[in-house]
Protein backbone atom coordinates (compact mmCIF):
# COMPACT_ATOMS: atom_id res chain seq x y z
CA UNK A 1 0.00 0.00 0.00
CA UNK A 2 1.64 3.50 -1.02
CA UNK A 3 2.83 5.79 2.07
CA UNK A 4 -0.21 8.37 0.98
CA UNK A 5 -2.81 6.18 1.27
CA UNK A 6 -1.35 4.79 5.23
CA UNK A 7 -1.58 8.53 5.97
CA UNK A 8 -5.24 8.65 4.79
CA UNK A 9 -5.97 5.75 6.43
CA UNK A 10 -4.30 6.83 9.77
CA UNK A 11 -6.36 10.34 9.84
CA UNK A 12 -9.58 8.68 9.47
CA UNK A 13 -9.14 6.11 12.35
CA UNK A 14 -7.35 8.82 14.61
CA UNK A 15 -11.00 11.21 13.54
CA UNK A 16 -13.34 8.21 14.17
CA UNK A 17 -11.77 7.31 17.43
CA UNK A 18 -12.21 11.31 18.26
CA UNK A 19 -15.83 11.41 17.61
CA UNK A 20 -17.36 12.08 21.28
CA UNK A 21 -19.04 8.88 22.59
CA UNK A 22 -18.45 6.77 19.83
CA UNK A 23 -18.39 3.63 22.11
CA UNK A 24 -22.27 4.15 22.93
CA UNK A 25 -22.88 5.22 19.67
CA UNK A 26 -21.66 2.09 18.16
CA UNK A 27 -23.27 0.08 21.46
CA UNK A 28 -26.83 1.30 20.62
CA UNK A 29 -26.04 0.95 16.40
CA UNK A 30 -25.76 -2.56 17.46
CA UNK A 31 -28.76 -2.87 19.66
CA UNK A 32 -30.71 -1.93 16.98
CA UNK A 33 -29.23 -3.79 14.34
CA UNK A 34 -30.10 -7.03 16.58
CA UNK A 35 -33.45 -5.63 17.39
CA UNK A 36 -34.35 -5.00 13.58
CA UNK A 37 -32.70 -8.24 12.64
CA UNK A 38 -33.98 -10.44 15.33
CA UNK A 39 -37.48 -9.58 14.14
CA UNK A 40 -36.78 -10.06 10.97
CA UNK A 41 -35.76 -13.69 11.62
CA UNK A 42 -38.17 -14.20 13.90
CA UNK A 43 -41.19 -13.43 11.99
CA UNK A 44 -40.24 -15.85 9.52
CA UNK A 45 -41.67 -18.42 12.02
CA UNK A 46 -39.52 -21.28 11.56
CA UNK A 47 -38.10 -24.05 13.97
CA UNK A 48 -36.97 -22.35 17.34
CA UNK A 49 -33.87 -24.01 16.95
CA UNK A 50 -33.03 -22.84 13.44
CA UNK A 51 -34.33 -19.42 14.54
CA UNK A 52 -31.85 -19.29 17.58
CA UNK A 53 -28.65 -20.23 15.28
CA UNK A 54 -29.70 -17.81 13.04
CA UNK A 55 -30.01 -14.67 15.50
CA UNK A 56 -26.90 -16.16 17.47
CA UNK A 57 -24.66 -16.66 14.39
CA UNK A 58 -25.68 -13.31 13.09
CA UNK A 59 -25.31 -11.61 16.14
CA UNK A 60 -21.63 -11.93 16.41
CA UNK A 61 -21.69 -10.20 12.89
CA UNK A 62 -22.81 -7.00 13.29
CA UNK A 63 -23.73 -5.60 9.93
CA UNK A 64 -21.98 -8.56 7.87
CA UNK A 65 -24.88 -10.71 9.19
CA UNK A 66 -27.51 -8.67 7.81
CA UNK A 67 -25.96 -8.92 4.29
CA UNK A 68 -25.53 -12.93 4.69
CA UNK A 69 -28.99 -13.47 5.76
CA UNK A 70 -30.13 -11.29 3.05
CA UNK A 71 -28.66 -13.79 0.57
CA UNK A 72 -28.59 -17.22 2.00
CA UNK A 73 -31.12 -17.00 4.79
CA UNK A 74 -34.36 -18.33 4.58
CA UNK A 75 -37.04 -17.84 1.76
CA UNK A 76 -40.59 -18.34 0.97
CA UNK A 77 -41.83 -18.13 -2.82
CA UNK A 78 -44.87 -17.22 -3.90
CA UNK A 79 -45.55 -18.66 -7.36
CA UNK A 80 -48.43 -19.39 -9.23
CA UNK A 81 -48.86 -22.79 -9.43
CA UNK A 82 -50.89 -25.02 -11.87
CA UNK A 83 -52.72 -26.35 -9.34
CA UNK A 84 -56.18 -26.13 -10.87
CA UNK A 85 -54.79 -29.42 -13.25
CA UNK A 86 -54.18 -31.10 -10.47
CA UNK A 87 -56.27 -33.76 -8.88
CA UNK A 88 -56.93 -32.58 -5.07
CA UNK A 89 -60.50 -34.56 -4.81
CA UNK A 90 -61.32 -37.98 -3.95
CA UNK A 91 -58.53 -40.53 -4.33
CA UNK A 92 -58.58 -42.62 -7.60
CA UNK A 93 -59.44 -46.13 -7.64
CA UNK A 94 -56.97 -48.54 -7.56
CA UNK A 95 -55.81 -50.05 -10.41
CA UNK A 96 -57.34 -53.79 -10.72
CA UNK A 97 -55.09 -56.52 -8.84
CA UNK A 98 -54.08 -54.00 -6.18
CA UNK A 99 -55.73 -54.00 -2.60
CA UNK A 100 -54.10 -51.00 -1.02
CA UNK A 101 -53.76 -51.29 3.05
CA UNK A 102 -55.34 -48.22 5.39
CA UNK A 103 -52.19 -47.39 5.62
CA UNK A 104 -50.80 -47.04 1.88
CA UNK A 105 -54.34 -45.15 1.67
CA UNK A 106 -53.05 -42.56 4.42
CA UNK A 107 -49.85 -41.83 3.11
CA UNK A 108 -51.55 -41.26 -0.73
CA UNK A 109 -53.83 -39.15 0.74
CA UNK A 110 -50.95 -37.31 2.46
CA UNK A 111 -49.01 -36.68 -0.73
CA UNK A 112 -52.39 -35.57 -2.43
CA UNK A 113 -53.17 -33.36 -0.07
CA UNK A 114 -49.64 -31.57 -0.06
CA UNK A 115 -48.35 -32.03 -3.87
CA UNK A 116 -51.69 -31.77 -5.38
CA UNK A 117 -50.91 -34.88 -7.62
CA UNK A 118 -52.68 -37.88 -6.61
CA UNK A 119 -51.73 -41.70 -6.80
CA UNK A 120 -51.22 -42.80 -10.54
CA UNK A 121 -49.38 -45.96 -11.81
CA UNK A 122 -46.44 -46.79 -13.92
CA UNK A 123 -45.98 -49.79 -16.83
CA UNK A 124 -42.61 -49.58 -16.23
CA UNK A 125 -39.77 -48.51 -13.34
CA UNK A 126 -36.47 -49.43 -13.63
CA UNK A 127 -33.50 -48.99 -11.46
CA UNK A 128 -30.42 -47.43 -13.44
CA UNK A 129 -27.45 -48.00 -10.71
CA UNK A 130 -24.50 -45.56 -11.63
CA UNK A 131 -24.14 -42.73 -14.44
CA UNK A 132 -22.73 -45.37 -17.47
CA UNK A 133 -26.40 -47.05 -16.63
CA UNK A 134 -28.68 -44.16 -16.59
CA UNK A 135 -26.76 -41.95 -19.85
CA UNK A 136 -26.53 -44.61 -21.98
CA UNK A 137 -30.67 -44.85 -21.13
CA UNK A 138 -31.26 -41.47 -21.81
CA UNK A 139 -29.23 -41.18 -24.83
CA UNK A 140 -30.90 -44.25 -26.11
CA UNK A 141 -34.53 -42.61 -25.45
CA UNK A 142 -33.73 -39.04 -26.53
CA UNK A 143 -32.59 -40.83 -29.84
CA UNK A 144 -35.89 -42.29 -30.30
CA UNK A 145 -37.59 -39.16 -29.33
CA UNK A 146 -40.10 -37.40 -32.30
CA UNK A 147 -42.07 -34.48 -30.49
CA UNK A 148 -40.76 -32.88 -27.73
CA UNK A 149 -37.81 -33.41 -24.97
CA UNK A 150 -37.82 -31.82 -21.85
CA UNK A 151 -34.92 -31.28 -19.29
CA UNK A 152 -34.44 -30.02 -16.42
CA UNK A 153 -31.38 -30.17 -14.09
CA UNK A 154 -29.52 -28.71 -10.62
CA UNK A 155 -25.65 -29.85 -12.31
CA UNK A 156 -25.31 -29.87 -16.29
CA UNK A 157 -21.17 -29.36 -16.73
CA UNK A 158 -19.49 -28.72 -20.32
CA UNK A 159 -17.28 -32.18 -19.76
CA UNK A 160 -17.37 -34.86 -21.83
CA UNK A 161 -20.81 -36.22 -20.62
CA UNK A 162 -22.38 -32.98 -20.86
CA UNK A 163 -21.04 -32.58 -24.43
CA UNK A 164 -22.44 -35.84 -25.38
CA UNK A 165 -25.89 -34.91 -24.26
CA UNK A 166 -25.86 -31.53 -25.82
CA UNK A 167 -24.70 -32.95 -29.02
CA UNK A 168 -28.06 -35.74 -29.11
CA UNK A 169 -29.93 -32.83 -28.41
CA UNK A 170 -28.66 -31.20 -31.52
CA UNK A 171 -29.42 -33.87 -33.73
CA UNK A 172 -32.82 -34.44 -32.40
CA UNK A 173 -33.93 -30.18 -32.56
CA UNK A 174 -32.31 -30.00 -36.11
CA UNK A 175 -34.61 -32.99 -36.75
CA UNK A 176 -37.49 -31.18 -35.96
CA UNK A 177 -37.79 -32.13 -32.06
CA UNK A 178 -39.01 -29.33 -29.61
CA UNK A 179 -36.02 -29.30 -26.68
CA UNK A 180 -36.56 -27.21 -23.72
CA UNK A 181 -33.64 -27.19 -21.60
CA UNK A 182 -33.91 -25.91 -18.42
CA UNK A 183 -30.87 -25.52 -15.72
CA UNK A 184 -30.56 -24.16 -12.11
CA UNK A 185 -28.19 -20.93 -12.29
CA UNK A 186 -26.41 -22.06 -9.44
CA UNK A 187 -25.42 -25.54 -9.93
CA UNK A 188 -24.63 -25.42 -13.53
CA UNK A 189 -23.01 -22.34 -13.30
CA UNK A 190 -19.34 -23.31 -14.65
CA UNK A 191 -21.77 -24.15 -17.94
CA UNK A 192 -21.62 -20.85 -19.81
CA UNK A 193 -24.40 -19.91 -23.12
CA UNK A 194 -21.32 -20.18 -25.37
CA UNK A 195 -21.27 -23.72 -24.84
CA UNK A 196 -25.05 -24.09 -24.88
CA UNK A 197 -25.10 -21.49 -28.22
CA UNK A 198 -25.07 -24.59 -30.86
CA UNK A 199 -28.25 -26.21 -29.02
CA UNK A 200 -29.99 -22.66 -29.09
CA UNK A 201 -28.83 -22.20 -33.12
CA UNK A 202 -30.49 -25.83 -33.50
CA UNK A 203 -33.83 -25.09 -32.67
CA UNK A 204 -33.61 -26.07 -28.86
CA UNK A 205 -34.78 -23.39 -25.61
CA UNK A 206 -32.69 -22.94 -22.69
CA UNK A 207 -33.97 -21.05 -19.58
CA UNK A 208 -32.24 -20.74 -16.37
CA UNK A 209 -33.44 -21.03 -12.78
CA UNK A 210 -33.34 -17.91 -10.37
CA UNK A 211 -30.75 -16.29 -12.43
CA UNK A 212 -28.28 -13.35 -11.25
CA UNK A 213 -30.30 -10.22 -12.44
CA UNK A 214 -29.48 -6.40 -11.68
CA UNK A 215 -32.34 -6.03 -9.70
CA UNK A 216 -31.28 -7.91 -7.13
CA UNK A 217 -29.29 -5.28 -5.71
CA UNK A 218 -32.58 -3.47 -4.54
CA UNK A 219 -35.01 -7.05 -4.49
CA UNK A 220 -33.89 -9.57 -2.36
CA UNK A 221 -32.18 -12.81 -4.30
CA UNK A 222 -32.39 -16.27 -4.73
CA UNK A 223 -29.09 -17.70 -4.60
CA UNK A 224 -30.24 -19.92 -1.86
CA UNK A 225 -33.37 -21.59 -3.48
CA UNK A 226 -32.24 -24.09 -6.26
CA UNK A 227 -33.93 -26.51 -7.97
CA UNK A 228 -32.08 -29.41 -7.22
CA UNK A 229 -34.39 -31.62 -9.43
CA UNK A 230 -33.47 -34.07 -12.34
CA UNK A 231 -36.09 -34.37 -14.96
CA UNK A 232 -36.21 -35.76 -18.09
CA UNK A 233 -39.39 -36.20 -20.03
CA UNK A 234 -39.77 -37.47 -23.65
CA UNK A 235 -42.64 -37.26 -26.27
CA UNK A 236 -44.83 -37.45 -22.82
CA UNK A 237 -43.93 -41.54 -22.62
CA UNK A 238 -40.94 -41.67 -20.79
CA UNK A 239 -39.17 -40.52 -17.90
CA UNK A 240 -36.39 -39.82 -16.25
CA UNK A 241 -36.35 -38.79 -12.16
CA UNK A 242 -33.18 -39.91 -9.56
CA UNK A 243 -29.81 -38.24 -8.30
CA UNK A 244 -27.62 -38.30 -11.11
CA UNK A 245 -26.52 -34.88 -12.55
CA UNK A 246 -24.77 -34.38 -16.14
CA UNK A 247 -21.66 -34.35 -14.94
CA UNK A 248 -18.05 -36.42 -15.68
CA UNK A 249 -18.12 -36.66 -12.11
CA UNK A 250 -21.02 -39.42 -12.04
CA UNK A 251 -19.88 -41.57 -14.69
CA UNK A 252 -17.50 -44.59 -13.24
CA UNK A 253 -16.47 -45.52 -17.33
CA UNK A 254 -14.55 -42.30 -16.75
CA UNK A 255 -13.09 -41.65 -13.07
CA UNK A 256 -12.31 -44.36 -10.80
CA UNK A 257 -13.63 -42.14 -7.78
CA UNK A 258 -17.12 -41.43 -9.95
CA UNK A 259 -20.67 -41.14 -7.00
CA UNK A 260 -22.49 -44.06 -6.53
CA UNK A 261 -25.85 -42.95 -7.22
CA UNK A 262 -29.37 -44.08 -7.99
CA UNK A 263 -31.73 -42.98 -10.81
CA UNK A 264 -35.26 -44.10 -12.37
CA UNK A 265 -36.42 -45.03 -15.95
CA UNK A 266 -40.06 -44.72 -15.92
CA UNK A 267 -42.88 -45.31 -18.56
CA UNK A 268 -46.52 -44.77 -17.89
CA UNK A 269 -49.28 -42.45 -16.32
CA UNK A 270 -46.59 -41.10 -13.93
CA UNK A 271 -44.52 -39.37 -16.68
CA UNK A 272 -47.60 -37.48 -17.38
CA UNK A 273 -47.00 -35.88 -13.90
CA UNK A 274 -43.10 -35.32 -14.38
CA UNK A 275 -44.44 -33.15 -17.35
CA UNK A 276 -46.52 -31.40 -15.12
CA UNK A 277 -43.67 -30.62 -12.51
CA UNK A 278 -41.56 -29.66 -15.46
CA UNK A 279 -44.26 -27.50 -16.94
CA UNK A 280 -44.68 -25.52 -13.77
CA UNK A 281 -41.17 -25.37 -13.42
CA UNK A 282 -40.65 -24.16 -16.87
CA UNK A 283 -43.53 -21.25 -16.24
CA UNK A 284 -41.95 -20.00 -13.77
CA UNK A 285 -38.79 -19.51 -14.91
CA UNK A 286 -39.57 -18.29 -17.72
CA UNK A 287 -42.41 -16.11 -17.02
CA UNK A 288 -44.14 -17.91 -20.10
CA UNK A 289 -47.66 -19.32 -20.26
CA UNK A 290 -47.83 -22.65 -19.04
CA UNK A 291 -47.11 -25.27 -22.37
CA UNK A 292 -50.20 -26.75 -23.91
CA UNK A 293 -48.98 -30.36 -24.97
CA UNK A 294 -50.59 -33.55 -26.60
CA UNK A 295 -50.41 -36.15 -23.65
CA UNK A 296 -50.75 -40.14 -24.72
CA UNK A 297 -53.36 -41.26 -23.84
CA UNK A 298 -53.83 -42.83 -20.36
CA UNK A 299 -52.29 -46.22 -19.65
CA UNK A 300 -52.61 -47.71 -16.10
CA UNK A 301 -50.20 -49.95 -15.26
CA UNK A 302 -49.69 -52.28 -12.43
CA UNK A 303 -46.77 -50.26 -10.49
CA UNK A 304 -48.86 -48.25 -7.92
CA UNK A 305 -46.64 -44.62 -8.19
CA UNK A 306 -46.88 -40.83 -6.79
CA UNK A 307 -45.07 -38.06 -7.70
CA UNK A 308 -43.81 -35.70 -4.71
CA UNK A 309 -42.25 -32.50 -4.76
CA UNK A 310 -41.58 -29.55 -2.39
CA UNK A 311 -39.91 -26.43 -2.28
CA UNK A 312 -39.96 -23.09 -0.85
CA UNK A 313 -43.04 -22.43 -2.41
CA UNK A 314 -45.28 -24.62 -0.10
CA UNK A 315 -44.97 -24.58 3.70
CA UNK A 316 -45.65 -28.13 3.91
CA UNK A 317 -42.37 -29.48 3.49
CA UNK A 318 -44.34 -32.62 1.48
CA UNK A 319 -40.95 -34.81 0.79
CA UNK A 320 -40.30 -33.92 4.23
CA UNK A 321 -43.51 -35.32 5.66
CA UNK A 322 -43.84 -38.52 3.58
CA UNK A 323 -40.31 -39.59 4.59
CA UNK A 324 -41.52 -39.46 8.26
CA UNK A 325 -44.96 -40.89 7.76
CA UNK A 326 -43.72 -44.02 5.70
CA UNK A 327 -41.05 -44.99 8.51
CA UNK A 328 -43.74 -44.58 11.26
CA UNK A 329 -46.13 -46.80 8.99
CA UNK A 330 -43.37 -49.68 8.54
CA UNK A 331 -44.02 -52.69 10.04
CA UNK A 332 -40.71 -54.79 9.90
CA UNK A 333 -37.84 -52.69 8.46
CA UNK A 334 -36.87 -49.12 7.98
CA UNK A 335 -34.07 -49.09 5.14
CA UNK A 336 -32.87 -44.98 3.90
CA UNK A 337 -29.84 -43.99 1.61
CA UNK A 338 -28.69 -40.79 1.67
CA UNK A 339 -25.03 -38.41 1.14
CA UNK A 340 -26.19 -35.84 3.26
CA UNK A 341 -27.76 -36.88 6.87
CA UNK A 342 -28.89 -33.90 8.69
CA UNK A 343 -32.27 -34.96 10.08
CA UNK A 344 -35.12 -32.41 11.83
CA UNK A 345 -35.98 -33.36 15.11
CA UNK A 346 -39.25 -35.54 13.36
CA UNK A 347 -37.51 -37.57 11.23
CA UNK A 348 -34.88 -38.04 14.10
CA UNK A 349 -37.37 -39.56 16.46
CA UNK A 350 -39.27 -41.46 13.77
CA UNK A 351 -35.81 -43.57 13.18
CA UNK A 352 -34.75 -43.82 16.45
CA UNK A 353 -38.68 -45.26 17.75
CA UNK A 354 -38.65 -47.69 14.83
CA UNK A 355 -35.41 -48.76 16.08
CA UNK A 356 -36.41 -48.75 19.35
CA UNK A 357 -39.35 -50.75 18.65
CA UNK A 358 -37.97 -53.18 17.13
CA UNK A 359 -37.69 -52.90 13.50
CA UNK A 360 -34.83 -53.75 11.59
CA UNK A 361 -33.30 -49.96 10.61
CA UNK A 362 -30.49 -48.95 8.80
CA UNK A 363 -28.82 -45.96 7.83
CA UNK A 364 -26.77 -45.92 4.37
CA UNK A 365 -23.95 -42.67 4.01
CA UNK A 366 -21.02 -41.76 2.54
CA UNK A 367 -17.52 -42.57 4.75
CA UNK A 368 -16.65 -39.27 3.65
CA UNK A 369 -19.05 -36.71 1.37
CA UNK A 370 -17.68 -33.65 -0.52
CA UNK A 371 -18.53 -31.42 2.41
CA UNK A 372 -16.71 -31.68 5.25
CA UNK A 373 -19.26 -30.02 7.32
CA UNK A 374 -21.77 -31.98 7.05
CA UNK A 375 -20.01 -35.44 7.52
CA UNK A 376 -19.32 -33.66 10.75
CA UNK A 377 -22.81 -32.96 11.66
CA UNK A 378 -24.10 -36.65 10.32
CA UNK A 379 -21.80 -38.04 12.84
CA UNK A 380 -23.29 -35.99 15.27
CA UNK A 381 -26.10 -37.84 15.45
CA UNK A 382 -24.48 -41.45 15.42
CA UNK A 383 -24.17 -42.03 19.28
CA UNK A 384 -28.18 -41.71 19.53
CA UNK A 385 -29.27 -43.55 16.60
CA UNK A 386 -26.71 -46.35 17.62
CA UNK A 387 -27.57 -46.46 20.90
CA UNK A 388 -31.77 -46.56 19.93
CA UNK A 389 -30.64 -49.83 17.85
CA UNK A 390 -30.06 -48.33 14.26
CA UNK A 391 -27.15 -49.95 11.87
CA UNK A 392 -24.93 -46.99 10.59
CA UNK A 393 -23.54 -48.37 7.34
CA UNK A 394 -20.25 -45.65 6.16
CA UNK A 395 -20.24 -46.39 2.15
CA UNK A 396 -16.69 -45.90 0.97
CA UNK A 397 -14.57 -44.93 -0.99
CA UNK A 398 -16.45 -43.78 -3.72
CA UNK A 399 -19.05 -41.12 -2.45
CA UNK A 400 -22.78 -42.28 -2.01
CA UNK A 401 -25.47 -40.00 -3.71
CA UNK A 402 -28.20 -42.51 -3.83
CA UNK A 403 -31.09 -41.46 -2.12
CA UNK A 404 -33.75 -43.73 -1.43
CA UNK A 405 -36.06 -44.81 1.13
CA UNK A 406 -37.40 -48.65 1.48
CA UNK A 407 -40.01 -49.38 3.86
CA UNK A 408 -40.74 -53.12 4.47
CA UNK A 409 -41.60 -55.40 1.39
CA UNK A 410 -43.41 -52.76 -1.29
CA UNK A 411 -43.07 -49.01 0.36
CA UNK A 412 -40.18 -47.55 -1.46
CA UNK A 413 -39.34 -43.32 -1.99
CA UNK A 414 -36.74 -42.71 -4.67
CA UNK A 415 -35.52 -38.96 -6.21
CA UNK A 416 -33.43 -35.89 -5.86
CA UNK A 417 -34.52 -35.52 -2.05
CA UNK A 418 -31.58 -35.66 0.99
CA UNK A 419 -32.37 -36.01 4.30
CA UNK A 420 -31.29 -32.90 5.42
CA UNK A 421 -33.05 -29.58 6.15
CA UNK A 422 -31.57 -27.79 2.80
CA UNK A 423 -33.89 -30.63 0.50
CA UNK A 424 -36.55 -30.17 3.19
CA UNK A 425 -37.30 -26.76 2.69
CA UNK A 426 -34.79 -24.92 0.59
CA UNK A 427 -34.61 -27.05 -2.93
CA UNK A 428 -36.92 -27.46 -5.25
CA UNK A 429 -37.30 -31.36 -5.31
CA UNK A 430 -38.78 -34.81 -6.85
CA UNK A 431 -39.57 -37.80 -5.74
CA UNK A 432 -41.61 -40.77 -6.37
CA UNK A 433 -43.19 -42.79 -4.11
CA UNK A 434 -43.78 -46.77 -5.13
CA UNK A 435 -46.07 -49.44 -4.08
CA UNK A 436 -44.46 -52.47 -5.82
CA UNK A 437 -42.85 -55.81 -4.49
CA UNK A 438 -40.65 -56.26 -7.52
CA UNK A 439 -39.16 -52.53 -7.17
CA UNK A 440 -38.96 -53.05 -3.13
CA UNK A 441 -37.05 -56.19 -4.27
CA UNK A 442 -34.50 -54.94 -6.22
CA UNK A 443 -33.68 -51.80 -3.83
CA UNK A 444 -33.26 -54.02 -0.95
CA UNK A 445 -31.15 -56.21 -3.07
CA UNK A 446 -29.27 -52.86 -3.64
CA UNK A 447 -28.81 -51.26 -0.24
CA UNK A 448 -27.86 -54.89 0.79
CA UNK A 449 -24.78 -55.25 -1.09
CA UNK A 450 -23.86 -51.91 -0.53
CA UNK A 451 -24.34 -52.06 3.50
CA UNK A 452 -22.26 -55.40 2.88
CA UNK A 453 -19.07 -53.76 1.55
CA UNK A 454 -19.67 -50.76 4.15
CA UNK A 455 -18.69 -50.98 7.67
CA UNK A 456 -20.79 -51.08 10.23
CA UNK A 457 -20.04 -48.08 13.11
CA UNK A 458 -19.81 -49.17 16.30
CA UNK A 459 -20.92 -47.85 19.47
CA UNK A 460 -17.29 -47.98 20.73
CA UNK A 461 -15.44 -46.57 17.94
CA UNK A 462 -13.02 -43.69 19.07
CA UNK A 463 -13.67 -40.59 19.57
CA UNK A 464 -11.10 -38.06 20.57
CA UNK A 465 -11.94 -34.80 22.18
CA UNK A 466 -10.55 -32.36 19.43
CA UNK A 467 -10.36 -34.98 16.67
CA UNK A 468 -13.79 -36.00 16.13
CA UNK A 469 -16.59 -34.70 19.16
CA UNK A 470 -15.67 -31.33 19.51
CA UNK A 471 -15.80 -30.50 15.86
CA UNK A 472 -18.74 -32.82 15.31
CA UNK A 473 -20.51 -30.67 18.39
CA UNK A 474 -19.66 -27.53 16.58
CA UNK A 475 -21.23 -28.54 13.04
CA UNK A 476 -24.57 -29.57 14.73
CA UNK A 477 -24.58 -26.10 16.35
CA UNK A 478 -25.20 -24.60 12.48
CA UNK A 479 -26.47 -27.70 11.00
CA UNK A 480 -30.08 -26.21 10.63
CA UNK A 481 -28.80 -23.79 8.67
CA UNK A 482 -27.41 -26.37 6.53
Amino acid sequence: MAPGMLEILNEAWTGLLAIPNLALYLTLGWLGYLVWLGLWIVLQKREPVATLSWLISLAALPYIGFVIYFFFGPQRIKRQRLRRVRARASLPPPPEGLHPTPEAIELARLAQATTGLPPITATRADLLVDGAAKYAALLEAIASAREHIHLEYYIYLPDRTGTALRDALIERARAGVQVRLLLDAVGSGKTKRRFLQPLVDAGAEVAWFHPMKLQWFWKRPWLNLRTHRKIVVIDGQVGFTGGINITDEEDERLRNDAYRDLHLRLEGDVVRELQLVFIEDWAYATGQPPLKLHNPAPVRGSIAAQVLVSGPDSTWEAIHRLHVAAIHSAQRRVWLATPYFVPGEAARMALTSAALGGLDVRLLVPKVCDSRLVTLAARSYFDELVEAGVKIHEYGPRMLHSKALLCDDELAIIGSANFDHRSFRLNFEVSVMFRDKTLAAELAQLIQGECSQAPRVRPDRAQPLWGTRVPEALARLVSPLL
